[in-house]
């Protein structure tokens, strides 16, 4: 598959319509099997760089199966990984890493008995002299928070301290340590209360403004179509549709999501506008 720029989306705020981006993550033909469950099959998938793409998608859809494919936890049975336009193999996730790979999984894996600082640079800390450099690390965390507008009061707060927004932001924080072209979010704003969801969704946008492809796996449709440029629907682990985010409802969402529009939340919706034109 080639890189072709981005160029059809409609631009949301602050964008600029018509501006080509750059493909920065490609996927084609992306297959996987475990045993006799097909859980992946011809599955393919494009990110632009400054660009949100919404992975939705039932239990069992294949969302989870598919970013541990482009995070290097699986290895895809056949099909193609591109990033910017180079054929890659993704050979765990530390290589996911040093390519430009960046997932911020659902557990957030943070040190609650470690600050700030020490759980953005855990294995990859700074050395200087034959010593972890601390002031640097400390100069360097909080250039990131300052990137994300991260409301953090100190980075030598433990994370037990954080709340629940505070803490995936350190998690996505700590994702960008490595410079790289692609984030991945599992589920960023599962159990947290409405605030707390406010200022992930935040983050999200300030990662757009950033340049870097983002993908969201989100159940949570309200926040789905409050970021996302694109709209990507996997059903039985195949891609079952796929929308950009300005011109699909709800509606639409749910019934690729269950591969009916006859469901009851689809239903009661297009009772809803039939009433509203009475």
């Amino acid at each position: 598959m080639t890189t072709t720029p981005h160029q059809d989306a409609p631009a949301r705020e602050g964008g600029e319509p018509g501006r080509p981006r750059e493909v920065v993550l490609s996927l084609s033909g992306i297959h996987k099997r475990f045993g006799a469950v097909q859980a992946l099959t011809d599955v393919r998938l494009e990110v632009a760089a400054g660009e949100v793409v919404a992975l939705v998608g039932d239990n069992g859809a294949g969302k989870s199966t598919l970013v541990k494919v482009i995070a290097g936890v699986y290895q895809p049975d056949s099909g193609d990984i591109e990033l910017s336009g180079r054929k890659v193999k993704v050979g765990g996730p530390r290589q996911a890493q040093d390519l430009g790979i960046a997932t911020v999984f659902q557990d957030l894996a943070l040190c609650d008995n470690l600050d700030v600082v020490a759980n953005l640079f855990l294995g990859q800390e700074r050395v200087k002299g034959g010593a972890i450099d601390e002031v640097a690390m400390e100069v360097e965390a909080w250039r990131l928070l300052r990137s994300l507008s991260a409301k953090i009061p100190s980075v030598r707060i433990p994370i037990a301290a954080l709340s629940g927004g505070q803490r995936q932001t350190v998690a996505i924080a700590r994702s960008l340590v490595g410079k790289p072209q692609v984030v991945m979010l599992d589920e960023p704003t599962a159990a947290l209360g409405v605030a707390q969801t406010a200022e992930v969704l935040n983050l999200v946008e300030r990662l757009r403004e950033n340049g870097l492809g983002v993908i969201l796996i989100s159940h949570n449709m309200a926040d789905v179509q409050a970021v996302a440029d694109r709209i990507v629907v996997l059903r039985l682990g195949r891609n079952e549709a796929e929308f950009h985010t300005d011109e699909v409802t709800t509606t639409d969402l749910v019934a690729a999501i269950t591969g009916a529009s006859d469901n009851v939340v689809a239903s009661r919706a297009a009772r809803g506008k039939e009433q509203a034109h009475d």
